[in-house]
């Protein structure tokens, strides 16, 4: 019981240290996600329903005589369905940054794609970047990765300044 439970204050304890980390047994990892309200799942409900709704619509004023409206109604729903994808196919964007094993491995997904980067603890640089876009940049030898993209700017320092932490063992 007393281990259990000091094992619990170490894991709060570590996790309290850190904003956006979660600390696991094997080691610390920071989710970022966009903040999306819809999933792709219930986007595709959504527009379901519009399809039925537009489309019924458009069938009774057709039956009357109104020939024009359904091509329209057509177009609409096929320029509502464009926009629909463009939104679903960033939806799941994300970043993934873990410290384990003495790696720190940075994971980017963009519209499907995913890119990976890993970096020797004891060697990365985390700066953040300077101009508009003040995003984290990580390095290490030649390679270098922006990471952030997914928080609010004046929350970026926090996150630097944790991942420096973090690198450094503190």
């Amino acid at each position: 019981m007393l281990r259990s439970l000091n094992r619990w204050w170490v894991v709060n304890l570590t996790c309290s240290a850190h904003r956006f980390a979660t600390a696991s047994e094997q080691g610390l990892e920071w989710s970022l996600k966009r903040n999306c309200s819809v999933t792709p799942a219930q986007l595709g409900w959504l527009y379901a329903s519009m399809c039925v709704v537009s489309l019924g619509v458009a069938g009774f004023f057709w039956s009357q005589g109104a020939t024009l409206v359904l091509p329209f109604a057509v177009l609409e729903l096929i320029v509502v369905a464009a926009a629909f994808l463009a939104y679903a196919r960033h939806a799941t964007d994300g970043e993934r940054i873990c410290l384990r094993d003495g790696r720190l491995v940075v994971e980017q997904e963009m519209a499907g794609r995913t890119k990976r980067c890993e970096f020797a603890r004891e060697w990365v640089q985390v700066a953040p970047r300077e101009g508009g876009d003040q995003m984290i940049e990580l390095r290490c030898g030649g390679q270098s990765v922006k990471v952030g993209r997914f928080l609010r700017p004046e929350l970026r320092p926090v996150l630097a300044r944790e991942i420096r932490q973090a690198l450094r063992g503190a």
